[in-house]
Parts: structure tokens; C-alpha cells; sequence
């Protein structure tokens, strides 16, 4: 069988370095791209991404998804059976203060990635939705069989705008879509703008971490790993037409086109609190709590039902937070080189 090509966009960020990483081990060709913005260290992502270099099934090229004519450069000079859209701009304070960066990546951004995969014929489309989606809703486990018309910020809005797009295509131009929404996602190299990397830091440097929600906030923390093997399980599997969907009755997570929609979460949802426990005991160090009460834009509850991935690919997340904290807390000792 021949090498399948993967394109992975934002392959020098968190989610997008380690799917690099564990698609060279099942023999897959990796194209990544990536514009190295600023919005937090570029150190990080320039680490991530010269460790990636140094395998040589890994090709990189600087290239931002609003830059429509370099990336239907890339897709000219390269053919890829499969497309994994991770760029984005991320965040959900962020949005709030810069609307606009959202708008011109998130949306204008995955057009254009839209548009190539359609002219390219592309087997399969797997892109970055958002647990944020689930917005106001408040029944759980929070299931892609609901409808998710109350998104609470513009980052939650975006990703369901991508879903809403991701289904125009596979329908108009039968362009199979898996939309995965992402639960709290940690573990080493992770980003430094979520709150494991900043209470890590601020406990390290003896300071106060803010703790919102007076520390109540409960989310379904997804450790990397499961990520990625959940993902990487996905991508030979091009969303399929459910033969069983009705407009009189319509499916949110699954349609008469080949679009899908899966939450890639933990089924476990921990308490901040408990988080900032295990947190304490892996380091050693007791955190000084400034508690604040919830922010706008902000869910009190994150709990992912899983139950379509796991009948669609036979995984399910399941990593404790006492290890994936553990593994972190290795990883960020080593890499800022602290000693404690």
C-alpha cells in the first residue's frame, strides 16, 4: 500500500505537535504548516516544531490559512488524502477583547482551507470544533446530538460556524467532514496560556493563581494522548452518509451528507479545586488561591458524552488527572530547566 500524505495545519502547536508525532509511527507522510504567530511563546512552538524536523517523513512550510494564494500553492505542488485542520485562533477570554482575530482566522481561514480540499479532492476533512460550543446548555453529558444554538463567546461561535461550513461542503461537493469537539486539553507542551501551564508557573514563583468560579468551574480535563489516538483512529475513517437521517427530524451530529461531529473528552469531569490538589502534590508546593468568581464567556461545566467515538473507533479517553498532571509537571521541570 502506498504512503498515505497527511496535511495537518497548526502542526507547531499543542494538538497539532503531538498528532505530527504519532502519525510518523503509523507511516504516514506529514505536511505541516503553521504561521508561528505570537499569541503566546514562540519559543514553544519553534521547540515543538525542530523537534518535528528531525524526522524525515515530516515536510514544514510557514504558511498562514488566510493566506488563500500560498495555501493553494501548497495544495498544487502537494497531493493529500487527508486534510486536519488545526489553525485556529484559540481561546475564549481572548475572543471577548480581539473579535476580530477570530473572524479572519476561524472563519475566513477554514474557507479557505474548504475551498482547497474541494478543488483537490481531498478523501477526508477532519478539523478542530470546540467543547465551547455547547455554550448555555446545561443538560449532561453535554451529547452531539444536541442542539448547540447558545454559544456564550465569539471563539464558541467560530468553531460552530465551522461545523455549519464543514456541513455546506460535504454536502454540496461531498467532501467527507469529521468535526471533533475538544474537552480541556492538557499534558507536556502544552500551551501557556491554559491553566495548568499558568497555575504551574505562578505556584513555582510562589504568586497567586486566579481561580475562577471561587474554584466550583468543573471541566472534563482530556489528557494529550487520548487526543491524538483518537484523532489518529478517525482519519482512515471518512465520515459516511447516515442513511437513517430525516429533515423532520433532524440528527445534529450526523446528516444525509458525509459529515460527522464527535467530543473527544475524558467522561470525567474534575472540580478545579481537585485539580489545583493534585496539582500541590506533584510539585510539592501549596498554591496561593486568589478566588474570583466566574468570567464572561466562561461554562460552569464541562462533561463530554463519548459514546459515538467510542462505537465509531473502539477508544475511550480515560488518563487520570494524577497522571497527566504527573507527566506535565516532568515535562515543565525539564524544559524551563526548575528545580524544586
Amino acid at each position: 500500500m502506498s504512503q498515505k500524505s497527511v496535511l495537518i495545519t497548526g502542526a507547531a502547536g499543542f494538538i497539532g505537535f503531538h498528532l505530527c508525532n504519532k502519525l510518523f509511527t503509523l507511516g504516514y507522510k506529514v505536511t505541516g504548516i503553521d504561521n508561528l504567530n505570537d499569541y503566546y511563546d514562540v519559543n514553544v512552538k519553534l521547540a515543538r516544531l525542530k523537534i518535528l524536523q528531525q524526522n524525515p517523513a515530516f515536510d514544514f512550510y510557514q504558511i498562514d490559512i488566510t493566506d488563500k494564494p500560498k495555501l493553494d500553492g501548497l495544495f498544487s505542488k502537494h497531493s493529500f488524502n487527508y486534510v486536519i485542520n488545526l489553525a485556529a485562533q484559540a481561546g475564549v477570554r481572548y475572543s471577548i477583547e480581539n473579535p476580530y482575530a477570530y473572524l479572519e482566522s476561524n472563519i475566513g481561514g477554514f474557507l479557505n482551507v474548504l475551498e482547497a480540499c474541494r478543488f483537490h479532492k481531498t478523501e477526508h476533512l477532519v478539523y478542530a470544533s470546540s467543547s465551547s460550543v455547547y455554550g448555555a446548555n446545561e443538560k449532561l453529558p453535554f451529547s452531539v446530538h444536541d442542539n448547540i444554538d447558545h454559544p456564550l463567546s465569539l471563539y464558541a461561535a467560530s468553531k460552530k460556524s465551522n461545523e455549519l461550513m464543514a456541513h455546506t461542503y460535504a454536502s454540496l461537493f461531498n467532501i467527507p467532514t469529521t468535526g471533533l469537539r475538544f474537552f480541556t486539553v492538557y499534558g507536556p507542551w502544552g500551551r501557556p496560556d491554559m491553566a495548568l501551564f499558568l497555575f504551574t508557573k505562578a505556584i513555582l514563583e510562589g504568586k497567586p493563581v486566579d481561580v475562577f468560579n471561587h474554584g466550583k468551574m468543573r471541566r472534563d480535563f482530556t489528557y494529550i494522548d487520548d487526543i491524538v489516538e483518537s484523532i489518529a483512529r478517525l482519519i482512515p475513517r471518512p465520515a459516511q452518509p447516515d442513511k437513517s437521517w430525516t429533515g423532520y427530524n433532524p440528527d445534529p451530529a450526523t446528516s444525509f451528507a458525509p459529515y460527522r461531529v464527535y467530543n473527544i473528552g475524558n467522561n470525567n469531569p474534575v472540580e478545579i479545586s481537585r485539580f489545583i490538589e493534585v496539582l500541590e502534590d506533584k510539585l510539592g508546593i501549596k498554591a496561593i488561591k486568589n478566588l474570583l468568581p466566574i468570567q464572561d464567556g466562561d461554562v460552569p461545566e464541562s462533561f463530554a458524552d463519548v459514546e459515538d467515538l467510542i462505537n465509531e473507533v473502539g477508544f475511550k479517553p480515560d488518563t487520570p488527572i494524577e497522571t497527566g498532571i504527573g507527566n506535565f509537571i516532568e515535562w515543565y521541570l525539564s524544559y524551563y530547566s526548575v528545580k524544586v
